[in-house]
């Protein structure tokens, strides 16, 4: 029995659909990265996960039971921080820890809060607002306030997309310190090929949209732990980032050859500005009439 599962998944928002025929399983304490282009349906794959949406037809079971709703068994950590601003770093966690394990004494609660920031590295920011954090350390504490759920599976959503390079890769290597320290089940949503090379233990394309489907599998078995410089002169690493990349080139060009679009002109002409003002106005197409006029000619 797969630890998550989704079966024959569709979601449509009342048009095209945006997800169709999705299947995918995943192991306990497996890292899986799901790459795509953007506007392929990557978030809303990780709505359905997440139970924020419901698919219209098909499946979506964690343990074995169906997702139907938001749960604390799932943590999702969002591209845009999603941290309320007039609470500090502890606040912010605290608000998640408090609905999650309201019959935990005070300070069992407050254990849980230091232990997720001491897991971020943040504890000498515990105390500051939002607004006085870096981008990376927003992120961090984001990343706490999931940990700090005890979540059964981690989604992340395009996490990092939002930072710059340095930050990025410092986040990169916290994410990994994290999974190999508590091997949780997660699920990371990325345009980065080589990020989910770095992370994953398998990565699967995502076609892209309408009707975006998962591709073919790619395991991953560069040996743990990864070091990025080493990574780019390893020949698996090459070879795999040259299969998954012409993978998703190869959708891009698909979908180039076979998207037509008929391009309909609207039926109006523009102003004649050489009238007069008061004469002139856009005209049809079906307003001009074709005359003939006969001239005499001067003998």
């Amino acid at each position: 029995m797969a630890f998550l599962e989704l079966t024959n998944v569709c979601k449509a928002f009342g048009g095209p659909p945006v997800l169709s025929n999705v299947n995918l399983t995943l192991e306990r304490g497996e890292f899986v990265a799901i790459v795509g282009y953007s506007g392929s349906g990557k978030t809303t794959l990780i709505s359905l996960i997440a139970g924020l949406t419901r698919p219209d037809t098909g499946t979506v079971k964690l343990n074995d039971l169906e997702i139907t709703a938001p749960g604390p068994d799932r943590g999702i950590v969002f591209q845009n921080y999603s941290l309320l601003p007039w609470l500090t770093v502890t606040e912010n966690i605290a608000l998640a820890v408090d609905q999650v394990f309201p019959n935990h004494a005070a300070e069992k609660r407050r254990h849980i809060i230091a232990t997720a920031i001491a897991t971020v590295n943040l504890t000498p920011a515990r105390d500051k607002f939002p607004r006085e954090l870096s981008g990376g350390m927003r992120q961090r504490v984001s990343v706490a306030r999931a940990l700090a759920m005890d979540p059964q599976i981690l989604l992340l959503d395009e996490p990092l997309s939002a930072l710059d390079a340095l930050t990025r890769a410092t986040l990169q290597d916290e994410f990994e310190r994290i999974w190999a320290k508590d091997k949780k089940t997660v699920v990371l949503i990325t345009n980065d090929v080589d990020e989910a090379l770095l992370l994953a233990d398998r990565i699967i394309p995502l076609t892209p949209g309408p009707g975006a489907t998962l591709g073919p599998s790619f395991p991953v078995s560069l040996d743990r732990p990864r070091d990025r410089k080493a990574l780019n002169h390893d020949p698996e690493f090459k070879r795999l980032r040259a299969l998954i990349t012409n993978e998703l080139l190869g959708y891009n060009e698909r979908r180039k050859a076979t998207v037509k679009q008929k391009l309909i002109l609207p039926d109006i002409l523009p102003e004649n500005l050489d009238l007069p003002r008061v004469t002139r106005r856009p005209l049809r197409l079906s307003e001009i009439k074709e005359e003939t006029i006969a001239v005499a000619s001067s003998q």
